[in-house]
């Protein structure tokens, strides 16, 4: 029988960093949209670093305990997004680029942070505690995985409309329009075709990850191992 504690202490090293990196994320879109001319989500209140604001109680907290629990091979989770009104930005098409592509950007600022506090954790006896490093790899691993998956350019993910706005119009017109079934279709790849044993999710996601693992890790002198 699992030990209580030890599952606690497992959710929260998942929990902690996704509600951060989830927060951040969606702040990051507001900041950037408000930057641009539009300020509806500064008006709603979602330029904020209070978790509350950001957190949907299923896709935030609920979500990637399941996955954790049921050792599903990833993590994985989301937030209320940021409302944004792209009409309202000084230049739609260019500055919708900018608005997108904040989120993963701050996923990626925050993945490499915490790479860093965990090779200054390695330096220091008294920081190197197996909890500590689990939870600064864990921040690595799941900001990689969420800015290379809302990096898909699959509408209504960043990267759909980071595609949206640097194709030109005939086809950025085209793929808008798959933002109406933009949701049945990542459903279908990453949790219809799965049952069928088709994993799409580690081949767009888990393997680009990995890519991207080794050289940050390698050039701050982190075993993988870790």
């Amino acid at each position: 029988m699992a030990d209580p504690l030890q599952t606690v202490e497992q959710v929260a090293l998942v929990a902690i960093p996704i509600i951060v990196a989830i927060t951040l994320h969606e702040a990051a879109h507001g900041y950037a949209a408000r930057h641009f001319g539009d300020d509806t989500a500064a008006r709603a209140g979602r330029i904020s670093l209070n978790p509350l604001r950001h957190v949907d109680l299923f896709g935030t907290i609920l979500l990637p305990a399941l996955l954790l629990l049921s050792h599903a091979g990833f993590v994985f989770g989301y937030a209320k997004p940021v409302p944004v009104n792209f009409a309202a930005l000084r230049n739609p098409k260019r500055d919708m680029v900018w608005v997108a592509a904040a989120g993963p950007g701050m996923n990626i600022l925050l993945a490499l942070l915490s790479a860093l506090a965990l090779f200054v954790a390695l330096q220091f006896e008294g920081m190197a505690h197996k909890t500590v490093l689990e939870f600064f790899w864990t921040s690595v691993e799941i900001n990689l995985v969420l800015a290379v998956f809302n990096l898909l350019p699959v509408p209504p993910l960043d990267g759909g409309r980071v595609a949206v706005g640097l194709l030109p119009q005939p086809l950025s017109l085209a793929l808008a329009q798959l933002n109406r079934f933009g949701m049945l279709l990542l459903i279908a790849i990453f949790i219809l075709l799965p049952l069928i044993g088709i994993n799409l999710f580690h081949y767009l996601v888990q393997i680009p990850v990995e890519f991207l693992e080794r050289p940050l890790l390698s050039l701050l002198g982190i075993p993988k191992e870790t």
